[in-house]
């Protein structure tokens, strides 16, 4: 009687070990990203000047070995680190499939033009 006792207590000590790991394990990955994937942290917009908006994006990435936060097709992703060490902002592709891309003379960012004329000057910081 008094080793069955003893099992079960055994038993229900283990599970109860084996429960708080899982939780603890879960409450750790929460907030965590996926490998090779980007959120948006912050976003802010100023239209104070006329024809004029300055956006400031702030992005979290958690990349693969060889590969460093950057931006394709006008989204936060995971680009190879070759592109940013060199300043040729243009190879990772980061305006959208209908506009063109120049870069900034002193390589401090990139254009993307529109079709219709309009640009968007994206500096890097």
């Amino acid at each position: 009687m008094q080793l069955l006792r003893l099992a079960w207590a055994v038993t229900a000590s283990a599970l109860c070990f084996l429960l708080l790991l899982i939780l603890h394990n879960q409450v750790l990955r929460e907030g965590q990203l996926a490998a090779g994937t980007c959120e948006i942290v912050t976003l802010d917009r100023d239209s104070s000047q006329p024809r004029r908006t300055v956006a400031r994006q702030t992005a979290r990435c958690a990349c693969r070995k060889g590969r460093i936060a950057g931006t394709t097709r006008g989204r936060p992703a995971c680009v190879d680190g070759r592109i940013v060490w060199t300043r040729q902002w243009c190879e990772m592709s980061p305006c959208l499939d209908d506009e063109g891309c120049d870069l900034l003379v002193n390589q401090s960012g990139w254009t993307c033009t529109q079709p219709g004329g309009r640009v968007k000057t994206t500096t890097v910081s």
